[in-house]
């Protein structure tokens, strides 16, 4: 689980700006909170973060984007690390970037953080976090590595720092190398924090067309449901030859795609596809869906066919099962959860979620939205609502709820923050509208 995130010199944050998912002493929906006997903290389940165009919230959701692709997938030699800092202060602008995580891994508490520039890793640093005290794993800086007393023997980490470049991350080198002691880290990066951008999907939409996957029937029950005009979804069999992909794609699959090996293929026209290889030859899947008509038979129509709100519907549905499962231990981060979709039917999402969330469940969701129809106590904990703002001088900042002392448990949190008591509104001003609505008239 995410504990907490904090980041320093990241596109529009300047500053640190710390974000928490430890729970406040607010008793409000108490029962789906997650507890920890090892340690005397409790975890939120949800998160979700408003604010207005530009004050912040793409920027928190690729500052971790960031922080995954540098750990997952590392850098090439010879390649510069793609920061991005605060671009509107001069001095800023050379400073380094630093990222801190804290997070739950079967059931230990660990703290990761690094500081990069664009050319190299100035320090990396892993904690371990008992009940009663901490232990340091790892210390890199530029200068030295230091390793725990009990690895302080293991030759074959410091090998492997000695093979690590500047540019690299000794967490990344290490597994890469074959190295196991640190993977529950790396493999949390890698296995359980899932980030869904407005225009992308969660990959595992082959859930749809595999009618022996169990969440297949769950699926399209569900579906019905949720006032598409869909009545299900299902896999079509299309011959390898017509897919509608460039050759050497083609090509590259027929040479490279090993039997049993599925590989998810969107073409430009958002159509979903399965390809892989059975006995020997390359069979094909497309995703479609079903209509039902007037005389009570079914009609199929193309993905592309279908609404974005649709689409992107089916886009998020399977996240939102596989948070549904109690044995997930997945964390998502969804930028602009609301894109498309009505506000009932986001409402809807989020509550079939949070009814599955309970003191044991180790799930999380954190998603940005402009949805105002979302800020509801009915729904969020205070300490489960965060809000990005921008000052002036480009400055982004990033504030919970909770830190509002005066905002009770039955006061309409929305009115507060609509009429800027809770900041991260926009500021917008009418002189322009007026002066071409001058133009206009003149």
């Amino acid at each position: 689980m995410l504990i907490s995130f904090s980041v320093e010199n990241w596109m529009s944050f300047r500053d640190r700006v710390s974000f928490s998912m430890i729970a406040s002493r607010e008793r409000q929906h108490g029962e789906r909170v997650s507890r920890v006997n090892k340690y005397p903290i409790r975890i939120l389940p949800v998160a979700a973060i408003y604010g207005g165009n530009a004050s912040g919230k793409t920027c928190f959701f690729k500052a971790i984007n960031f922080a995954k692709d540098l750990i997952v997938r590392g850098i090439q030699p010879d390649s510069l690390i793609p920061v991005e800092t605060f671009r509107l202060d001069s001095f800023t602008s050379e400073r380094p970037s630093r990222f801190e995580f804290e997070l739950l891994i079967n059931d230990t508490v660990y703290e990761y953080c690094f500081t990069v520039t664009r050319k190299k890793v100035l320090e990396e640093k892993l904690t371990k976090i008992n009940s009663t005290s901490e232990s340091v794993l790892f210390n890199r800086t530029v200068d030295s590595m230091k390793f725990s007393n009990s690895m302080a023997d293991d030759r074959t980490l410091f090998f492997v720092n000695e093979g690590t470049r500047e540019n690299q991350l000794f967490l990344t080198n290490s597994v890469s190398q074959n190295v196991d002691t640190f993977r529950p880290i790396y493999d949390w990066f890698k296995k359980n924090l899932v980030l869904i951008a407005p225009d992308s999907r969660f990959e595992p939409f082959e859930q749809f067309l595999d009618e022996s996957n169990p969440l297949y029937a769950i699926m399209n029950n569900l579906l019905p449901e949720l006032d598409t005009g869909i009545i299900r979804l299902a896999g079509e069999d299309v011959s390898f030859e017509s897919l509608p992909f460039p050759e050497s794609m083609k090509v590259n699959l027929q040479k490279d795609l090993q039997e049993g090996i599925a590989v998810r293929i969107v073409s430009s026209m958002n159509e979903r596809y399965i390809v892989q290889r059975k006995n020997g030859n390359l069979i094909a899947k497309r995703l479609v869906a079903y209509h039902r008509k007037s005389d009570g038979t079914e009609v199929r129509f193309e993905i592309y066919q279908e609404s974005d709100g649709s689409q992107r519907l089916i886009d998020l549905l399977p996240a939102f099962l596989d948070l549904a499962s109690q044995s997930s231990e997945r964390i998502y981060l969804i930028d602009e959860l609301d894109r498309s979709l009505h506000s009932q039917l986001t409402t809807r999402l989020l509550e079939v979620y949070l009814a599955n969330c309970n003191q044991e469940s180790r799930m999380q969701l954190v998603v940005t939205t402009h949805d105002l129809l979302l800020m509801d106590q009915q729904l969020f904990r205070r300490d489960e609502m965060w809000v990005t703002e921008r000052d002036p001088s480009g400055v982004s900042s990033l504030i919970s709820f909770g830190e509002y002392k005066d905002v009770r448990y039955d006061k309409d949190i929305r009115k507060s923050y609509l009429q800027g008591r809770m900041r991260g509104v926009p500021h917008l001003s009418t002189n322009q509208f007026v002066s071409l609505k001058s133009v206009k008239n003149g």
